[in-house]
């Protein structure tokens, strides 16, 4: 479960990262993220927010919940991996409700990365 200082909440937090942050699209999600420092973002909270927009598109209540469940999850391993003062949200498209676990955690680091946030994996030593 991700813990309470690390979920967005107010509606002007989710507008600062739509509108100032980057964004990169994946086949089932697309991730916005903005540094706090870099936009004036005052906040008391250390550590990386995430927010999740899961809409109606995406199917049925029932659908809805458990797609923000997961991507809840997955948030929490990427917890450690961002720098503290980074806000991001997360967007799901209507293909996340079919995508498996593993998919939208693979499709949420690559856009991280893409993004600039994670670093990419090293390989094994040579």
């Amino acid at each position: 479960m991700l813990p309470e200082p690390n979920r967005l909440h107010r509606a002007r937090d989710f507008s600062v990262v739509m509108r100032r942050g980057r964004r990169m699209g994946r086949s089932n999600l697309v991730v916005h993220a903005v540094a706090r420092g870099e936009q004036g973002i005052a906040s008391t909270v250390h550590g990386p927010r995430f927010g999740l927009i899961v809409s109606k598109a995406v199917g049925p209540a029932v659908t809805r919940h458990r797609v923000a469940r997961r991507l809840r999850h997955i948030c929490t391993d990427v917890l450690g991996e961002l720098t503290e003062t980074t806000d991001v949200v997360i967007r799901a498209l209507p293909g996340a409700a079919s995508a498996t676990s593993a998919d939208l955690s693979i499709q949420l680091r690559s856009g991280l990365k893409k993004l600039g946030l994670l670093e990419a994996p090293k390989g094994p030593p040579s």
